[in-house]
Order: structure tokens, then C-alpha cells, then sequence
């Protein structure tokens, strides 16, 4: 499904570079679930940026299903992000004045379909994610792990085929953050969707299919985990 070839991302600050990824070379398999690890610094949440297409690296090349995504155009780029990717942030990014229905609705509108379509899309993702009951809530009436299941139900609205998510829980207590990941792990089994999580604590990886650990913007390894992660 993804394929990625030498990727190399550098900054430039001033005179200085600053090689944020070097050459990493590897591909992502259809229905597997890739957590990515690796010290602070290490270069995660820029790998996770290049792949989602939120930025362009300095080298090498990505494609999804054989289509070189580095070479699109900025419009075709936007395009196939809006129907193909989703993404979860560390920051839950809801809008406050809307309800938690809303702010899942909300981005399928972008597609210009039939509004009550995506209501009733974004009804049946609040029960998957558990939140059917609290979809009249505004975000601050929700817990923190309530909003970021809001925000996976949002990621979810336009059936994308990979979902990314950087550190989805780094602003969550221990309770929170296993309901988070259990709920990734079954959108992973049920719906077969593809994940790429970024996550800085190594247990997080008993979540996973397959991990890669990054140092110094080098992959330094990769292996599989169970096929029947925790559920």
C-alpha cells in the first residue's frame, strides 16, 4: 500500500542543516498497524508528516498503491489526502463551538455530498469509537480521551485507507491512553484499516503489527509483531 524510497528530510535554519531524516527505505503493508518509535529527536513525527503529505521531503520518494505521491501536484496532492488519509494529532484540534457530532461531520462536507449522509456517517462513528451518547457534547464537556475518540471518529469520516496518528496519546493519563489504543487496535482487525502511529513509549509497540524504531532520523530497525495484537 505505501512504499517509501530514501527518504531524507533537512532543514535550514540559517547556515545551519539540520537532517531531521536520512535515506529511510522501507513499505507498509495493506491492513497492518505500524507503530513508530524512537527517542525525542529521533525523527518521528517528521517521517509521519512526509508520509500524510503535510510536507515535502528534500529526497526520495513515496508512493501509495504505485502512485508516486512526491511527484503530484499541490492540488492533486490535497486530493488524495482528502480521500484517502486520515489524521490524529496529539492536540485533539476540535472545534469548541460545534458538538462532537459536528466536529466529525464537518470535514466530509469538503467532498461537497449530501450533508445528512455525513450525519448520519458521523452518528455511526461515535458508536464505533463509544460515544454515541455524547454526541450532543461540546469538546468541554468531554474528557481528554472522550475528545481525542471524537477526533479519531472525525479522522475516520471520509473512509480513508491510512490513518495516521502522532503521539495520540501523549496528553492522556494511563486509563485514557489504553482505551485509545485499543480502540486503534480495532479499527485495525474490523475495518482492516491501515494505521501508522508514532508513539514515544515502548510499550506501546505490544499494540502493533509491525515496528520501526528511528535514531538520529536513521531507521535502525524493524520487525513484526503478533498478527493478533491486543484487543
Amino acid at each position: 500500500m505505501l512504499e517509501v524510497q530514501n527518504l531524507t528530510k533537512i532543514y535550514q535554519m540559517g547556515r545551519i542543516s539540520i537532517r531531521a531524516l536520512s535515506d529511510v527505505s522501507y513499505t507498509v503493508q495493506e491492513g497492518t498497524m505500524v507503530c513508530v518509535t524512537g527517542r525525542s529527536g529521533s525523527g518521528k513525527s517528521t517521517m509521519l508528516r512526509q508520509l500524510g503529505l503535510l510536507d515535502y521531503p528534500s529526497r526520495g520518494r513515496i508512493f501509495f498503491n504505485g502512485i508516486e505521491a512526491t511527484r503530484l501536484s499541490v492540488n492533486a496532492r490535497a486530493k488524495l489526502r482528502l480521500n484517502y488519509l486520515g489524521y490524529v494529532f496529539q492536540e485533539y484540534a476540535l472545534l469548541q463551538e460545534l458538538t462532537a457530532l459536528e466536529n466529525v461531520f464537518l470535514p466530509g462536507m469538503m467532498l461537497d455530498k449530501n450533508q445528512d449522509n455525513y450525519k448520519k456517517r458521523a452518528a455511526e462513528l461515535l458508536e464505533l469509537v463509544g460515544l454515541s451518547e455524547r454526541r450532543r457534547h461540546h469538546p468541554k464537556e468531554l474528557s481528554g480521551g472522550e475528545q481525542q475518540r471524537v477526533a479519531i471518529a472525525r479522522a475516520l469520516i471520509n473512509n480513508p485507507r491510512i490513518l495516521f496518528a502522532d503521539e495520540p496519546c501523549a496528553n492522556l493519563d494511563t486509563v485514557s491512553s489504553k482505551l485509545i489504543m485499543e480502540t486503534l487496535v480495532r479499527l485495525n482487525h474490523e475495518m482492516k484499516l491501515t494505521i501508522i502511529f508514532v508513539s514515544h513509549e515502548p510499550n506501546d509497540k505490544k499494540y502493533a503489527t509491525h515496528n520501526l524504531t528511528l535514531s538520529d532520523g536513521r531507521l535502525i530497525s524493524e520487525s513484526n509483531a503478533s498478527e493478533n495484537p491486543i484487543l
